[in-house]
């Protein structure tokens, strides 16, 4: 976990997402919790991750996304250097995928 993490707080807010248990709470959790801007721009960073993920080039992300290319190049240095959490979550959700 980065350092800069306050980590008590930061350890709250990990728990209370693992705390939810349907999509709808997720929503509404992550509604009450934000502002539609930052619920927009997380969303954006997650679908630049998994474009960037499938080797899809620049141009076409900023193209569908909107998405400068600042924040793909944010996005792009998470993805080769970070912790592995969009991974975890794109391998996920293909495992679910394959099951239904």
């Amino acid at each position: 976990m980065n350092n800069k993490l306050n980590e008590k707080n930061f350890n709250f807010l990990v728990d209370a997402v693992l705390a939810l248990q349907t999509r709808e709470e997720c929503a509404n959790f992550f509604e009450d919790l934000c502002t539609i801007p930052e619920l927009k721009a997380m969303s954006q960073r997650l679908q630049v991750a998994k474009m960037l993920s499938e080797k899809r080039v620049y141009s076409d992300i900023v193209a569908e996304t909107g998405a400068s290319t600042a924040t793909i190049s944010r996005v792009n240095r998470s993805l080769i250097y970070g912790c592995d959490g969009y991974q975890i979550i794109f391998d996920r959700l293909d495992a679910a995928k394959e099951k239904d």
